[in-house]
């Protein structure tokens, strides 16, 4: 999928690989890498997969793989708990 400058889209970027991760965390979030996604403002021209430029809405700019274009808010505070 061809993106745009100016186009919102996410990055990610691999902050810790699997095996490096802190002795603390459960053995099964051991195993994978820690991700990172970020949100921003597509800096040039690119296709999905590429490594692009972001700039956030805090005017940081950062680095990543292009993963998505126009991505949604999809979280959530999850069902109310009953009293």
């Amino acid at each position: 999928m061809k993106c745009q400058k100016g186009d919102w889209v996410q990055i990610e970027n691999v902050v810790l690989p699997a095996g490096q991760r802190a002795a603390t965390v459960p053995e099964d979030t051991a195993k994978l890498p820690l991700i990172m996604r970020v949100n921003g403002f597509l800096q040039n021209d690119a296709e999905i997969g590429e490594t692009v430029e972001i700039l956030t809405l805090a005017e940081r700019k950062l680095q990543g793989k292009l993963i998505e274009k126009e991505p949604a808010f999809t979280h959530n505070f999850g069902k109310p708990i009953k009293q």
